[in-house]
């Protein structure tokens, strides 16, 4: 007779009338479920164009935080959570229980998949597990919104042997590979807007020696105070090439509200910290200057992380060169120095664990976090595969301010390659950039709020080759690429589990995302009896079988939960 697990993996067994959910009612976790637990509700009818599905696992994120936090004032929450409450959880991983009668050629009872969460659909986000029902539930209909969206299906499948919180956890870890993958232009954009502006100190021979031609060349031009000679050189080009020219005589009110890319010609912190707010997503701002600027200058650092702005820069008074001298690559530098600011939380294990793994690895690797619990828990996951792989290891607590400074004292000189920020903290953001080596790379992983400023020191973009970027979330792509990586053992995402707990033990989870409890990810199991949120080593004791599976008495792996699965499961 088959075990209960080997039922459970065929979605063989009869569907119940009712099943569990979190609703979350508004701002607060105190209005999540009712007195504490998930409430029971009649088992969602799916119709002939729809998929029944099982939430399998769901990993916690602090994004489920902000929901929590802003409650209808989040960004992608649109509508009353009081009589529509959301039920948080886009890191799920699911199987189908219920097909309807016009997919049968399409889908059978037992298929497994992952969601990408950033839905869309005729432009507007309904992302899973904010405007569509997520994770922190048993079962679901997944209809024609994420069978048919504005990028086609959202379901990704899954192997048969990828176990649950593996897959579900893919979810995070494609938003981490993605942050090395992003692409920027080499040139201003094509068909975009364009604003020059001049300043006092702008002198000499200004050209653009690529970018502003037959075969590449923005649609608009606006021009401020730009240099005659320059100007007019610009106007006769912008004229031969059909390019619409703006002239805008005030840089606080242009005739054009965005511009794509601007182009300062001189040294000046406050026209920069003036017009960056103009840049559309995806801008770059260009600063040619061969002096430094008299001070940092304050930008929106969020808008990097969140809107993908990047600033560069040149010494010479060619525009093409600030775009293509020093290129901005994403991607950490083989053989050299990267820190890790914020290393030992969730995500930045997650940044650390890559780092190691990469084929062309940094000889030196620098994580620091405030937590010694944490950073003491980083050391022992990664120390010795660090060394192994020839690389120097070093985990430094800011709190220990002489350890720290000593620590840090050789990076003062020398700069690091890469600096990841992974706390969202602007001063970090301030000070780290200061260490960076020239051509260095700063990536605010982080999600720090648009309209946070942080003091730069922007002379760097055009006097070191400096590049300072940004990015968030994932795309659809990016998650099939982290599931092939896990599901042929490249990159590991049962690695980032920290502790465990049935669907009831869920808001003690999020709580333990608020309060940074454990220095890795919390996955929930929706179908299991009642089981306390449990730390892994907490195993040892409560449950030795599973414990005996997991590697190194601290790793999860798939035969550690199924083993959890086989005595856990109703």
């Amino acid at each position: 007779m088959p075990d209960k697990l080997a039922l459970y993996k065929r979605a063989d067994t009869p569907l119940p009338a009712r099943h569990l959910l979190w609703p979350l009612y508004g701002a607060g976790l105190e209005n999540m479920g009712r007195d504490g637990r998930p409430v029971e509700m009649p088992l969602p009818a799916y119709g002939p164009d729809e998929l029944l599905v099982r939430h399998d696992a769901c990993g916690l994120c602090f994004s489920d935080i902000k929901v929590i936090r802003l409650g209808e004032e989040h960004p992608r929450i649109f509508r009353d959570m009081r009589r529509e409450p959301v039920v948080l959880g886009h890191e799920v991983s699911i199987t189908v229980v219920g097909v309807g009668e016009h997919l049968r050629d399409q889908y059978r009872v037992g298929d497994r998949f992952i969601v990408q969460a950033d839905i869309y659909v005729n432009g507007v986000n309904l992302a899973y597990g904010y405007m569509i029902q997520g994770g922190l539930s048993q079962y679901n209909v997944i209809d024609q919104r994420i069978l048919n969206g504005d990028h086609g299906n959202y379901l990704i499948p899954v192997q048969p042997h990828t176990g649950y919180a593996e897959a579900a956890l893919t979810e995070p870890w494609a938003c981490v590979i993605a942050a090395y993958q992003v692409q920027y232009r080499t040139t201003l954009k094509p068909g975009g807007t364009t604003w020059i502006i001049g300043t006092p100190e702008a002198a000499g021979h200004y050209t653009i020696s690529q970018g502003f031609d037959e075969t590449s060349h923005p649609a608009r031009l606006m021009l401020t105070n730009v240099p005659e000679g320059f100007a007019s050189w610009l106007r006769r080009r912008a004229d031969a090439l059909g390019v619409q020219l703006i002239e805008a005589a005030d840089v606080a009110s242009p005739p054009l509200e965005q511009a794509d890319d601007i182009v300062l010609l001189g040294a000046d912190a406050d026209l920069v910290e003036a017009t960056s707010p103009r840049l559309a997503n995806g801008g770059i701002f260009a600063l040619l200057a061969d002096e430094p600027l008299p001070r940092k200058v304050n930008i929106d650092v969020g808008r990097i992380h969140y809107d993908s702005l990047v600033y560069v820069g040149s010494a010479t008074h060619d525009i093409a060169c600030a775009y293509s001298d020093v290129p901005v690559r994403s991607e950490l530098k083989p053989g050299g120095s990267a820190w890790f600011i914020g290393a030992a939380g969730p995500m930045g294990r997650m940044h650390v664990q890559r780092a190691i793994q990469l084929a062309d690895c940094p000889a030196t690797i620098v994580c620091t976090d405030v937590s010694e619990t944490r950073l003491e828990d980083l050391r022992a996951s990664f120390g010795e595969e660090a060394e192994a792989r020839g690389i120097r290891f070093i985990c430094l607590n800011p709190v220990r301010k002489d350890e720290y400074a000593a620590g840090m004292a050789p990076f003062k000189e020398q700069g690091f390659d890469d600096i990841v920020v992974l706390a969202p903290v602007p001063a970090l953001v301030s000070e780290g950039a200061d260490f960076l080596a020239p051509r260095g790379v700063m990536n605010i992983f982080a999600g720090v709020a648009r309209g946070t400023l942080a003091g730069i020191n922007l002379s760097d973009a055009y006097l070191r080759g400096v590049r300072i970027i940004g990015h968030t979330a994932s795309s659809i792509e990016d998650l099939r690429l982290m599931l092939k990586q896990a599901e042929s053992g490249l990159l590991s995402p049962n690695r980032s589990v920290a502790a465990i707990g049935s669907l009831s033990a869920a808001r003690d989870g999020l709580e333990a995302v608020m309060n940074a409890t454990f220095a890795g990810k919390i996955v929930i199991y929706p179908h299991i009896r009642d089981f306390p949120l449990t730390a892994l080593p907490e195993l040892k004791d409560r449950l030795p079988t599973v414990y005996a599976k997991l590697k190194d008495g601290r790793e999860w792996t798939t035969e550690a939960e199924e083993e959890f699965l086989r005595l856990t499961l109703p």
